[in-house]
């Protein structure tokens, strides 16, 4: 059945007068209009409900269910109501008029029933919404969320996208059993008050969210129990209404059996999926701007020069959730991402397209907004640096979003996608010559209309897989050849993928890759699609933290598989977004090779790896081989295998060890480790010596084939002095064929030596930093003879800034600390991983705001910090730095202000004042501030950043140095307020106005009188000073919490000319 008959029948099913099947038999009154609102929309039907109770529970005791054969488990309600409670309403329901004992109708029940223990509750609202698609679940969860629904999420998207929509405010007390009550009625009272508190704000986010529907295109119509509509918005008819809630536990809870299914689904799915060790999935290590820049999905990325990857637009970003339109620079090697400004960008968008012929990058499509889908096509100029908008010709290009995009040659393939709820399945080309559109007629076995599926190229073949055609996610796989125009749906061999949609996929040497998708089930397998033999085989992906590769990229870089972004509206977590991963693909290729010898003959030793399933112990052995390879180059599987006269004994299982190399010959070294699967990608790279020496892990097979080796050579080798010097082809053979023997020859040539590895503990296990620096001072305690209890003054987190490490105040607070601390401060130092550490202190007070800032190890406390491409250096020790202000000083930079000129009032080390001029290219930038530590900072930072020469930094009181009728703007970045200055800030405008960025910190309850005092206050402050200004409040910007219910904000003044 699909969406829109579930939704005539739940609507048909109003009709009934019948009891529905939950306890109270009808539909609550006070969300009715909730309910109708959201089934008046298209996309939404509601499947149950609760508007959020007062209750007293009677479940049965455990230990009285385990005696009775029968079945007892459920309960049944002594009192429950969906209103506020009046205390004398509920008393009589426990106690008797004189004691705590029972009423006597609850004892006699009991007598002839089984022991049950009472339970108060409040429960808030839940409603279970069944959705069209994704896309609908995920608006209606984020607009959930801003109501005060934060536990509101996805539940289930196996056969049907269902939604909760809820709140943590529950209240749940024992009260005793029906023998006895453990509690007085004074406090029941107190609990009934309490509960109707936890109601009455219940209440306040119920109407807030039906507000938020119908101001968000939601219909005030009402729904007749006919399923007509009324529009004249007339009373509900309230006839009971057939929902089960899922408050009732009693109830049949579908959402469980969907959360069952999908882990059963789970199971099937991954239970043929080969394991093969070192195939881990690691987080790549961002530097150069915040990782939350990458807290996207449905973006796009293109490798570029086979080295970095350029991604654009998308949802999520930092600060508050949005589509974006940013441009970003990753090097996957080191991490370092750069965020490319470009003028004239396109607009914000995600479910477009993004592919690089030449020097181009050409962005397709996509969804601006809800009712705004594109057709537009985007150039960017890598050389250049510039954005263009192509007109095209040729056939017209429908708009689309959701559609998947491949490049042959110079042309760009666009397939698939929707547009206004029609799902398209017709193929266009780009000649990106021509700038010219072409529609494919339709010739061979057509795939059916989708989206949200994939499509790669390789030769002159294009490949499509899964998706999603509006009822079901698909699962086939068919391919288009460019030369012949015909497609064809590909018979493969092997268990074939699960069906997903929203997933990736890849091409490396001859292999499709496909990972990720949705459900979410398939997010822990790699699915191989070998090209030349079509035949498929499945991988265990292993990693640590969960991630959600829906709506993700994927992107090879050399042999590494780069992952990033993708998540979804979770349930019970809000919006998740993935960490950017990478994986080692060269394993994928040389895992059988490893084990196949380049001779015939030739020993490899075994390898066994010991792992759990169901219960039971799997054995997987490696053994070295005499079988020939076939023509083809593959194993004959009919080969018998001698049995190995080398045993990894459990010795060398236990022991971690790694592989030393001069630094000189550490490239060529891991190019060998990786080719053959040798370099343990669970353990971390290391160096010794100051550098001079490069450890690189290794696995249990290769200190086999080493040691081996190394005693068939005895002392008949030498070692190189001279990489270059060594013969050409031995240095080519990398990028050739080359066997077991001569590449563990290069090695011991190059000098390697095996070596037990040092820091196997940092990256072995899977210990947190917090762990291991609690295990080493609790040591270090011990050994010292100091209290443990010394232990619970540790921090759980901390802040990075440049290379120092910044505790918090909180911490290591007793004195006894500062006693040891000469020994404990650079062992926490090393634990955490930081060559300099530091102890905040509390910012001082002062009109300097001066930083209280303490080394604890390390020389000063200059430090260099970038965020947004802009260098930020400073004296920790004496200048405050902020990182919540990150999303505000993004806000600026992204201003045009080229032919502004900038008045900041408190300029600090540059916090607003080089974004104006790093990022919004201000022309001219008056910079106060009267910390002389900052104003040394802030001289650095403008020579460091080559913006000198368009600042001029008057030092001093604001009040006295600042410049008179000459801003466009005025920036007032001061907390808690700023008031001070506000006569200064208008001052400093034009005759004709301008525009004051005022910061302040604000009760959340008191942000509309605030806004009124400040529009009030300019006001009258130009009145003043002579000026007939219009003053108005353009923007209000919620940077941040700074203290619970206290909001950092910042409002955009604008001051113009009055038009009388």
């Amino acid at each position: 059945m699909d969406f829109e008959k579930r939704k005539a029948a739940t609507l048909a099913a109003m009709t009934s007068t019948e009891p529905d099947k939950s306890p109270k038999g009808n539909v609550d009154t006070p969300i009715i209009p909730l309910l109708t609102t959201i089934n008046s929309h298209t996309s939404y039907f509601t499947t149950s409900s609760c508007s959020g109770r007062i209750s007293i529970l009677a479940q049965p005791v455990a230990s009285s269910i385990t005696t009775i054969k029968k079945k007892a488990k459920g309960g049944t309600w002594l009192f429950i109501s969906h209103d506020p409670v009046p205390p004398s309403n509920l008393l009589p329901v426990l106690f008797s008029s004189s004691s705590n004992e029972l009423p006597p109708r609850v004892a006699t029940e009991s007598d002839n029933m089984l022991l049950q223990s009472l339970v108060f509750r409040f429960e808030p609202l839940i409603i279970a919404v069944e959705c069209k698609d994704i896309e609908a679940a995920q608006s209606l969860i984020s607009l959930a969320i801003s109501c005060g629904f934060r536990e509101s999420g996805i539940t289930s998207v196996v056969k049907r996208v269902i939604i909760a929509i809820r709140c943590s405010i529950r209240l749940e007390v024992p009260l005793g059993d029906t023998r006895k009550l453990m509690v007085s009625p004074e406090y029941v009272e107190y609990l009934v008050g309490v509960a109707n508190e936890k109601m009455e704000a219940n209440r306040k986010r119920t109407d807030l969210f039906l507000n938020a529907l119908l101001k968000n295109g939601f219909s005030r119509d009402e729904i007749y129990l006919n399923g007509k509509i009324d529009n004249d918005g007339g009373e509900i008819c309230r006839t009971n209404r057939k929902v089960v809630s899922q408050g009732n536990p009693f109830g049949d809870n579908g959402v469980d059996r969907e959360l069952d299914s999908e882990k059963k689904d789970f199971d099937d799915i991954h239970c043929g999926s080969q394991k093969v060790p070192g195939i881990n999935l690691s987080a790549v290590e961002i530097v150069g701007e915040p990782v939350e820049r990458l807290f996207l999905w449905g973006h796009s990325g293109c490798t570029v020069d086979q080295q970095k990857i350029l991604i654009f637009a998308g949802f999520g970003g930092i600060g508050r959730h949005a589509r974006r339109n940013d441009l970003l620079l990753l090097d996957p090697e080191c991490g370092m991402i750069e965020a490319i400004h470009v003028q004239g960008a396109p607009s914000p968008r995600l479910g477009h397209t993004s592919s690089v012929v030449g020097e181009f990058m050409y962005v397709i499509g996509g969804r601006a907004d809800p009712l705004n889908i594109l057709n537009d096509v985007w150039v960017f100029n890598m050389t250049k640096i510039e954005w263009k908008l192509l007109q095209c010709s040729g056939s017209p290009f429908p708009p689309r979003h959701r559609h998947a995009a491949a490049v042959v040659g110079s042309r760009i393939y666009v397939y698939g996608g929707i547009y206004n709820d029609v799902i398209l399945s017709s193929l266009y080309v780009l000649d990106t010559y021509k700038s010219e559109w072409t529609e494919i007629e339709i010739q061979g076995n057509w795939p059916c209309p989708r989206h949200s599926h994939s499509m790669n190229s390789y030769g002159s073949k294009l490949y499509v897989f899964g998706g999603f055609n509006g009822e079901k996610a698909l699962g086939d796989l068919y391919s288009f050849d460019v030369q012949t125009s015909l497609w064809s749906r590909q018979k493969t061999n092997g268990k074939s993928p699960k069906a997903r949609f929203s997933q990736s996929m890849f091409i490396y040497k001859n292999y499709l890759g496909i990972f990720g998708g949705c459900p979410v089930s398939q997010n822990q397998e790699l699915s191989l699609l070998d090209l030349q033999f079509s035949s498929w085989k499945h991988i265990m992906v292993n990693f640590i933290d969960e991630g959600l590769f829906v709506r993700s990229t994927v992107n090879v870089v050399g042999d590494s598989l780069i992952l990033i972004g993708g998540g979804a509206s979770c349930f019970a977590f809000g919006t998740k977004f993935s960490e950017p991963m990478k994986l080692n693909l060269s394993l994928l290729t040389s895992l059988a090779d490893s084990f196949i010898p380049a001779k015939i003959g030739e020993k490899l030793g075994d390898y066994q790896e010991e792992e759990t399933m169901g219960g039971k112990n799997a054995h997987l052995q490696y053994s070295h081989s005499t079988a020939e390879p076939n023509t083809n180059g593959c194993i004959d599987q009919n080969a018998q295998f001698e049995e190995s006269s080398v045993n990894v004994g459990r010795q060398m299982v236990a022991t971690p060890w790694v592989l030393q190399l001069g630094k000189q010959y550490a490239k060529v070294g891991k190019d060998i480790l990786k080719k053959f699967g040798w370099l343990d990608f669970e353990r971390k790279v290391y160096s010794r010596e100051d550098g001079m020496y490069i450890c690189f892990p290794v696995t249990e097979i290769f200190c086999v084939v080493f040691e081996d080796k190394q005693k068939d050579l005895g002392d008949s080798f030498e070692v190189v002095t001279d990489l270059h010097s060594m013969r050409p082809s031995r240095l080519d053979i990398l990028s050739k064929d080359i066997s077991i023997s001569a590449a563990s020859d290069l090695l011991i040539a190059c000098g390697a030596t095996k070596l037990v590895d040092e820091v196997v503990k940092i990256k072995k296990t899977p210990n947190t930093p917090y762990k291991i620096m609690k295990e080493e001072v609790a040591s270090f305690l011990n050994h010292r003879g100091q209290p443990m209890e010394l232990l619970e003054q540790l921090p759980s987190r901390w802040e990075r800034l440049g290379d120092i490490i910044v505790l918090p105040t909180t911490s290591f607070k007793d004195p006894l600390w500062d006693s040891i601390g000469k020994e404990l401060w650079p062992l926490v130092a090393k634990s955490i991983g930081t060559h300099r550490l530091a102890r905040q202190g509390q910012i001082a007070k002062t009109g300097t705001r001066d930083s209280k800032l303490e080394i604890l190890v390390g020389d000063n406390g200059w430090v260099d910090h970038r965020e947004n491409g802009i260098l930020y250096s400073f004296d920790a020790t004496k200048c405050m730095f902020s990182w919540g202000n990150l999303s505000e000083k993004l806000r600026m930079g992204r201003l045009d202000c080229r032919y502004e000129v900038i008045v900041d009032l408190f300029a600090g080390i540059g916090y607003f004042t080089l974004p104006f001029l790093v990022r919004a290219n201000g022309k001219m930038v008056y910079a106060c501030e009267w910390n002389p530590h900052a104003v040394e900072a802030l001289h650095r930072n403008l020579q460091a950043n080559s913006v000198a020469d368009r600042c001029i930094i008057l030092e001093g009181d604001n009040r006295v140095t600042a410049p008179k009728g000459v801003a466009d703007r005025v920036c007032l970045g001061l907390l808690p307020t700023s008031e001070g200055s506000w006569v200064t800030a208008v001052r400093a405008l034009r005759d004709k106005g301008g525009i004051l960025h005022i910061h302040g910190n604000v009760k959340d309850s008191e942000e509309g009188s605030w806004k009124n005092h400040v529009l009030q206050s300019i006001s009258d402050i130009a009145r003043s000073e002579g000026y007939y200004w219009e003053v108005s409040i353009e923007h209000v910007e919620r940077v941040k919490w700074y203290a619970p219910h206290i909001r950092h904000l910042v409002v955009d003044v604008r001051c113009k000319q009055s038009r009388g």
